[in-house]
């Protein structure tokens, strides 16, 4: 026991909770996102459970990758179609498909809701049930578990590291899901943001699921996109939003001293 307590150790520990932190982010956001689908009555149970059933399978996919990371390297699919498509498919890769794919149909989708203005016309959505809402969390939590845990193993193979690492990493998601699920509420502007953000998460999930099946596309190959270029994207996003909102605020107040102006 004593020696998984090195201080070698705890300063991997120490990076992968930093890991987890960044990592997550858009994992919280997808969360907080999509709790809001559930009665609201029930919104913050559903976060709750949705992370704490999420991090129990969080570590079983750990416990997996690191017992038998070749069965997710596997070839389980290959599609040749000369000159427009060919790809060659594991599990990891499905799965980190499957997920960009849900990923940006729910951005889409939400996007569209908003633009049709159904709350603000005195429409309510039907809310999902708990279950339904907690299972998507559950397996969406499991999409983006891959990126995390991969990236731990870069760092570390002690289990019980990782596995410590991702309970603090669960812990804080639990803090401050119902801060930024109420922010969001509370914002509608970021909410906005936040879909645009979970849209960039499910582009950056397809192009990483294509770089790993190899896929070409009419003799292209699909290029994984960079942390670096999601973050800088992610930069550029909130710069614009802050840039934008800050705008209106001004075109708002400039048309107001206009029409007191008239009146007088």
């Amino acid at each position: 026991m004593t020696e998984i307590f090195t201080i070698a150790n705890l300063v991997d520990l120490a990076l992968l909770v930093v890991l987890q932190a960044v990592l997550g982010f858009d994992n919280l956001l997808y969360i907080s996102l999509e709790s809001q689908r559930a009665p609201k009555e029930h919104q913050a149970r559903v976060r709750f459970w949705g992370i704490i059933i999420a991090v129990a399978l969080r570590i079983i996919l750990l416990f997996l990758l690191l017992n038998m990371i070749k069965a997710f390297q596997n070839e389980i699919l290959s599609i040749q179609w000369a000159g427009i498509v060919s790809a060659t498919f594991n599990l990891h890769a499905i799965i980190v498909l499957f997920g960009g794919i849900f990923i940006l149909y729910t951005a889409m989708k939400e996007i569209l809701h908003m633009m049709t203005l159904e709350e603000m016309n005195g429409e309510e959505r039907k809310a999902k049930p708990v279950w339904f809402v907690v299972m998507w969390i559950v397996t969406m939590n499991v999409v983006f578990s891959f990126d995390s845990i991969l990236s731990a193993m870069a760092i570390t193979k002690v289990f019980a590291i990782m596995a410590t690492a991702i309970l603090i990493g669960g812990l804080l998601m639990v803090v401050l899901a119902d801060t930024v699920s109420e922010f969001l509420q509370k914002n509608r502007m970021y909410e906005v943001l936040g879909l645009f953000i979970l849209f960039l998460v499910g582009v950056m999930l397809i192009s990483e699921g294509g770089h790993l099946s190899h896929m070409k596309l009419f003799g292209n190959d699909v290029v994984q996109m960079s942390k670096t270029t999601f973050y800088f994207v992610l930069f550029i996003l909130v710069i614009s939003d802050i840039v934008q909102s800050r705008y209106q605020r001004k075109l708002t107040a400039m048309k107001a001293a206009s029409a007191k102006k008239q009146n007088r």
